[in-house]
């Protein structure tokens, strides 16, 4: 028997299981949940906003019926031992490296999807197998560049740095959706004039959003919490929140009023730009998954 009958389509299991998520019920579960997963948050918040007495003596949670423990001084003397300039360094540092990685990357995805040139697959092939060179392998011998180009321990080679390791993983993922990209589109621009940098622009680019943006989150992501390139490639001066954390943990210890207050401003950043391009994030995973 037709799986289509009378108009009606078979719908696959992920697609019954994408209808019931809208459900009321379930909407409620997910943002209890989403509660739920707030709260580690919410405590660091609140231990970021009292002094060490009273975080020694008391948990977080009696601060709903002693409100009056909350106090900014906290971050008062985090932002005087130099944290706000780790910050800068964190933004400069994330910014360009997601900026250039989207940019990059999207190009080249455009390239290995719909354009035709010699060596193409075997080209695309190498850059899937550096989704397997681990980071480490590379520190040594890209340390000892660097020092031959006078760029060790400053931003630009810890953008550079994130950058190239970046670009195998994000050419994969939008290689992989711009391909879902009807072909007739694209043969409609062409027979209209348009050149490979106008179709990529006006008609890839623009479809690719919610890729894009996942893969902007993603980026932001792993490169503002990053730890390990931070220690390797940047110096005092241009060290970020993550590396400015670590000494104030070595130097101070348990030092809960400058940890706690530097963790939390560390982690609002992230957190208000998933908040803001959830909706992009979503549509980026669920692509091609449901017809």
């Amino acid at each position: 028997m037709a799986d289509v009958q009378a108009g009606t389509v078979k719908r696959g299991p992920l697609s019954r299981i994408v209808d019931r998520l809208g459900s009321g019920a379930v909407q409620v579960l997910m943002i209890l949940i989403g509660l739920f997963w707030l709260v580690p948050t919410l405590g660091l918040l609140v231990v970021s906003m009292r002094d060490e007495t009273a975080n020694n003596a008391e948990g977080w949670w009696t601060i709903f019926t002693k409100p009056a423990e909350l106090t900014l001084s906290n971050y008062a003397s985090l932002l005087a031992t130099g944290f706000s300039a780790s910050f800068w360094n964190t933004v400069m540092i994330t910014v360009p490296t997601t900026i250039l990685v989207i940019g990059i990357a999207a190009m080249a995805a455009y390239a290995f999807a719909w354009m035709d040139f010699k060596g193409r697959d075997p080209l695309f092939l190498v850059v899937v197998g550096l989704l397997i060179v681990p980071i480490q392998i590379a520190l040594i011998p890209i340390a000892t560049l660097y020092g031959q180009a006078g760029i060790f321990g400053t931003i630009p080679g810890v953008v550079l740095f994130h950058v190239a390791f970046g670009l195998p993983f994000a050419i994969f993922l939008l290689r992989n959706f711009f391909v879902g990209i009807p072909a007739s589109l694209l043969e409609a621009a062409r027979m209209d004039g348009a050149s490979e940098w106008k179709i990529f622009s006006t008609v890839v680019f623009p479809l690719g959003k919610p890729a894009i943006a996942s893969l902007g989150i993603f980026q932001f992501l792993w490169v503002w919490n990053d730890l390990l390139i931070a220690l390797v490639f940047a110096d005092a001066a241009n060290q970020p929140m993550t590396k400015a954390l670590q000494s104030q943990m070595r130097q101070f210890g348990t030092n809960v009023d400058i940890i706690a207050p530097g963790a939390f401003l560390s982690l609002i950043i992230p957190l208000v730009l998933f908040f803001a391009f959830q909706r992009y994030f979503v549509q980026g995973m669920m692509a091609g998954s449901v017809k």
